[in-house]
């Protein structure tokens, strides 16, 4: 049964297998954002004065040097310990989750995710600025991602769970479902398909309702139901789209100069530093440790004023670049909540300094700024849209949203040359996401759904009775198997059955010679295998890599010994563009 279940996996249109698959992500998933949050609130209310997970303001200076300088240096040492342990280089975050899409078939690492959980809980809890929702992703994607290795299944639909995963985790950190399946859109598979959003969107539902069983159902900012107060607003809107671009332009060219210029630093004393420098700029404005959650609800209730506003800015981008530029294992979508409502918060007071009584609060304006500046940082303006909307509860946010969040990606995309902020990170470690028509086509199909069935073993040499009664079974391939006594190693090859049938009629009818099916005239292809579990761009990449137009699926890896392989079926490269012509 499970077998069966793999091979329709395989297809492009799977959608009910693929449903039942979303639902255990998104659960799976929930699960485990469930933990990491009670694991990071459980730590932080046992020290933090009177038990609030936000209150880092009320530590003292020197506690708030210290703490994230020692968590820093702490997380240093265990990345540095391991990286010294060797298994491969320590990558964590979204980005090291769009790295696997693109370049190891959505396969994550049970390794990562439990340095992502530990270095994450580590982060958070000494007050660094980062947000929980990037590392978030990153377990949410690892934990379905590691659901469909368990179970064998094709790359292809592996893939998909990624997105599940990535979704329920966005969902179930922000209680906002609608916005994490457009997340895992835009931002993850950056494409939309009705078998892709099925799943997910199954995911991001059973993930929310498994966190709003354990934390509720309220949304996570509790702030009124403000509105514009004319649409003669609408012209300030699109300057503070112009502005709130600009910033995201300069926090992702920030991010990406110290990211590129630390590289060479040991790891230990990268961390350490983040650290510190973040615990100086706690000194000066404590609202920039933690998460920051506290100060963009005051932000939007209009309790901040413009000074302070003006010194979150400053220093939330100082030490979120800084610290996630230096490596910290943290996630930018909570800071540039922070940042964006606190720059918003500003041109509202401006705006009521220019135009008293006529424009709307603060508040109001702080709202716009979360969702401009989340959209143009990671260039996801529906995602941005919707997770204002849902974060909030207020329907009178869409319209003056819309307009100040397309207004500033294009400022940072267009105006200031700036791709995705993850996309920027991904490149500066001189990688990219492939992204382009026909890899999406391919990566979304399994070898098994487009393989021919049609072939048969044969031994090298054979009589021409039994030739005539293996084409008999009308193949279209003979996979012909080398070994002799002297050639123990050697490695089968494949040969079209029209060949041999050709090179039979070409001889009289008394000819009873034993046949060398290694020495008749015909086309032949070494074997090179191929996992059952591989997409089409895989295979494709394969036999671009090893110059061959035809490849066998089996059931073992491309690497192991070819003569244990159980071949499946045979695939060509004119299937593989037939496949593509026919999906265009």
């Amino acid at each position: 049964m499970l077998k069966r279940f793999r091979a329709r996996l395989a297809d492009v249109d799977a959608l009910p297998q693929l449903a039942i698959l979303g639902l255990l992500s998104g659960l799976l998933a929930g699960g485990v954002i469930i933990l990491f949050r009670l694991t990071i609130e459980y730590i932080q209310t046992g020290f933090l004065p009177g038990g609030n997970t936000e209150n880092y303001e009320a530590l003292s200076n020197t506690m708030r040097f210290l703490l994230p300088t020692a968590g820093g240096l702490l997380i240093g040492l265990i990345f540095h310990a391991l990286n010294a342990a060797g298994g491969g280089s320590i990558q964590v975050g979204i980005v090291h989750v769009l790295e696997r899409l693109a370049y190891h078939q959505s396969h994550l690492p049970l390794r990562n995710l439990v340095l992502q959980f530990v270095g994450a809980t580590i982060s958070l809890v000494s007050g660094h600025s980062v947000g929980r929702e990037g590392p978030g992703v990153h377990l949410g994607a690892a934990s379905s991602s590691l659901l469909g290795q368990s179970l064998s299944l094709p790359n292809n639909s592996i893939q998909t769970l990624v997105a599940c995963g990535a979704a329920a985790s966005i969902a179930a950190s922000f209680n906002t479902p609608v916005a994490g399946v457009v997340f895992a859109m835009e931002v993850i598979v950056m494409e939309y398909t009705i078998a892709g959003f099925a799943p997910v969107i199954l995911a991001a539902v059973s993930a929310t309702a498994l966190t709003r069983f354990v934390f509720g159902t309220e949304p996570a900012f509790s702030v009124p139901a403000l509105q514009l107060a004319s649409l003669y607003e609408l012209p300030y809107l699109l300057l503070m789209g112009l502005v709130i671009g600009a910033l995201a332009a300069g926090f992702i060219a920030a991010l990406k100069w110290i990211t590129e210029a630390s590289s060479k630093i040991i790891i230990w004393q990268r961390m350490t530093l983040a650290g510190a420098l973040t615990g100086v700029c706690a000194l000066i404005v404590p609202e920039v440790m933690g998460v920051g959650y506290d100060t963009v609800n005051q932000a939007m209730l209009g309790q901040i004023g413009l000074g302070l506003l003006f010194m979150v800015v400053l220093f939330k981008m100082l030490a979120t670049t800084v610290g996630l530029g230096l490596g910290l294992p943290g996630g930018l979508i909570g800071p540039t909540l922070v940042i964006g409502a606190a720059a918003g918060g500003m041109l509202g007071h401006f705006a009521e300094m220019l135009f008293p009584g006529q424009v709307a609060s603060p508040g109001f304006y702080a709202m716009l700024g979360m969702g401009a500046m989340m959209g143009a940082t990671l260039q996801a303006p529906l995602a941005a849209l919707l997770a204002m909307l849902e974060l909030t509860a207020n329907p009178n946010i869409i319209l003056p949203g819309m307009l100040a969040v397309v207004v500033s990606g294009i400022t940072s995309s267009h105006l200031f040359g700036r791709e995705s902020v993850f996309l920027t990170l991904l490149k500066a470690r001189g990688l990219d996401m492939r992204n382009d028509p026909v890899a999406q086509s391919l990566r979304r199909v399994g070898v098994v759904s487009v393989l021919d069935l049609s072939f048969t073993h044969a031994p090298r040499e054979l009589t021409r009775t039994a030739a005539e009664k293996l084409l008999a079974r009308q193949p279209l391939w003979i996979i012909v198997d080398k070994k002799t006594d002297d050639e123990e190693d050697e490695k089968p090859v494949l040969l079209l059955a029209a060949d041999l049938a050709l090179f039979i009629s070409s001889q009289q009818e008394d000819f009873d010679d034993n046949i060398d099916l290694l020495e008749i005239p015909a086309q032949r292809e070494n074997v090179i295998g191929i996992q059952q579990q591989a997409t089409l761009q895989e295979a494709l990449d394969l036999m671009n890599e090893k110059n061959v137009d035809v490849l066998c699926v089996n059931t073992t890896p491309v690497n192991s010994n070819i003569k244990k392989m159980e071949i499946i079926g045979v695939l060509t490269r004119e299937s593989v563009e037939a496949h593509y012509r026919g999906n265009i």
